[in-house]
């Protein structure tokens, strides 16, 4: 079975939907290690009230990124984690961190990458005034939600919708797909095939 850790720095919805699809009997993969960088950050709650080993580890006072990321690397040696998704974690990576889990972190984001990346992308989607959002599980780089794609799901985009609405519709198709994506990858399901990365077994 593998070991994942969960970084994130807010509600924790998508760690919520994590943990309930994967810690579970012959699942190939567990979260054992939640982390969050936000005090106030209901994801804490989550990983405690499941049971899970859970740390706040505010990145404030701990001088630049790659500082704070060997403190994460230490966390998560510590605890034996194969691999590391991120669940509304606020914070970009340097190659310290994503050097020591080479192509084992990953990322959902709520819009249909390459559009609509960084913050805000609901947002984004309804100002430029497209039919169609989504969200996108990739593998994560140093660049903002560049890294390569595994797995895309669409939502319609209604005419009557604002952030709040699209969020939410985006949000119920994450909590869907970001568990299906990470039971592929713990069963080393990632390929390689002229410089793209694709899960065997998936379909849109």
């Amino acid at each position: 079975m593998k070991r994942i850790a969960v970084l994130a720095s807010g509600n924790g919805s998508n760690l919520q939907a994590l943990i309930d699809q994967l810690n579970v009997p012959n699942s190939p993969a567990e979260i054992s290690l939640v982390v969050a960088n936000v005090a106030s950050a209901h994801a804490l709650t989550r990983g405690r009230e499941a049971g899970i080993p859970t740390f706040f580890v505010p990145h404030e006072g701990r001088g630049d990124r790659q500082n704070y990321e060997k403190l994460l690397i230490q966390l998560l040696q510590e605890y034996a984690i194969d691999f590391v998704c991120l669940a509304g974690f606020m914070r970009l990576l340097t190659h310290r961190f994503l050097d020591a889990y080479p192509l084992r972190v990953l990322n959902v984001h709520p819009a249909l990458l390459p559009s609509f990346p960084g913050t805000h992308a609901p947002l984004q989607a309804l100002k430029a005034g497209v039919k169609l959002s989504g969200c996108t599980i990739h593998l994560v780089n140093e660049g903002v939600d560049s890294g390569p794609i595994l797995a895309q799901a669409a939502v319609p985009v209604l005419e009557n919708d604002d952030v709040d609405s699209l969020s939410a519709r985006i949000q119920n198709v994450e909590h869907q797909l970001y568990p299906q994506v990470v039971r592929l990858f713990a069963e080393g399901r990632l390929r390689t095939k002229d410089n793209l990365f694709f899960l065997d077994g998936w379909s849109p």
